[in-house]
């Protein structure tokens, strides 16, 4: 009799339990905003939709999606996040500085970031382990990858002895530190080229060519990825090897190289998050969870339109090459 008794409880607690796609009491649905620095289309937008796919979610049926596009401008950002917010949003998916900015904007709202250069450093949380307010999601691991883009560069260009570095005040969270003790433990000379405004990047390519730069690394930021096609197209014209945090630049953008975690898939992973928050978990008790999936990416057919000769050895390396 027990035992039919416990049985009958755990088939009426499955029962009543809801499903990842179900709306919730009352009949409402879920609502997510999503705030991005670009323009449509987003395959990192996509890459999200599909983890909420894969949870059972529908979109425009047992959830909904407030889409809001800053179209790279930054001056627009603070009027999305509010108009988010006015909308009370269950919960807002943004990346990097823009969580810091929901952030500011909202100490209730829950906020998923599914990717962010250096969230302690920056204030999103307290700890990875434990968030502790109403910010959680990925890392994006920033400060750990300028010594492998310097080891790569330097692999593949044997050469190079000048490296020039495009760096982001809003999101550098010490790569440009990383970037400096990499430089020197490899004997290559480098010199930073500070970028705030999508006016600032022709100045500093032309910095980079008169202070005769070997070879150019973009350090990891949103506002690099937004003006990804202008930055290859600019290293193209002063035919500069460059080397790319995400493989968009190179596979989208025709870039040289890119090396770092797999932003799709991090995206992809933030939907996981967002079920967890919808079903009643803390942001607070959520852990900042690190990349799982990195890409080595080179594109052959640009190295010899810059003249360029990959070595053997670092092409058998590479997770794709783009011929």
């Amino acid at each position: 009799m027990k035992a039919r008794l416990a049985s009958s409880a755990l088939a009426l607690s499955l029962f009543a339990a809801p499903l990842a796609g179900e709306a919730q009491p009352g009949g409402k649905i879920p609502r997510i905003g999503m705030l991005r620095p670009g323009s449509p289309p987003d395959p990192l937008v996509e890459a999200f939709r599909q983890g909420l796919r894969e949870l059972g979610y529908v979109e425009g049926h047992t959830i909904s999606i407030e889409y809001r596009w800053a179209e790279g401008r930054d001056e627009r950002l603070p009027g999305l996040v509010a108009d988010l917010i006015r909308h009370n949003v269950d919960v807002i998916v943004t990346a990097g500085s823009l969580a810091l900015l929901a952030k500011r904007a909202t100490s209730t709202t829950p906020i998923v970031m599914p990717v962010s250069n250096n969230p302690v450093g920056a204030g999103l949380v307290a700890s990875f382990a434990r968030p502790g307010g109403n910010v959680t999601g990925l890392s994006f691991l920033a400060e750990e990858l300028p010594g492998k883009w310097m080891e790569l560069l330097k692999e593949a260009l044997p050469g190079v002895s000048r490296v020039a570095v495009l760096w982001d005040p809003a999101t550098e969270a010490g790569q440009l530190k990383v970037s400096e003790a990499a430089a020197r433990s490899l004997g290559v000379r480098l010199h930073a080229l500070k970028v705030q405004r999508s006016e600032d990047l022709g100045t500093a390519f032309a910095e980079a060519q008169k202070d005769r730069a070997d070879a150019l690394i973009v350090l990891a930021s949103p506002f690099f990825y937004v003006h990804r096609t202008r930055l290859v197209e600019l290293a193209t014209k002063h035919r500069l090897p460059t080397m790319y945090s995400q493989r968009e630049f190179v596979v989208e953008s025709g870039g040289l190289m890119s090396y770092g975690p797999s932003l799709r898939d991090l995206f992809r992973r933030a939907a996981g998050y967002v079920d967890k928050v919808l079903k009643g978990a803390r942001p607070a008790d959520l852990p900042v969870e690190q990349p799982t999936k990195f890409e080595f990416v080179i594109n052959r057919k640009t190295a010899k339109a810059l003249g360029l000769t990959i070595p053997p050895s670092v092409l058998a390396r590479a997770d794709e090459v783009i011929e």
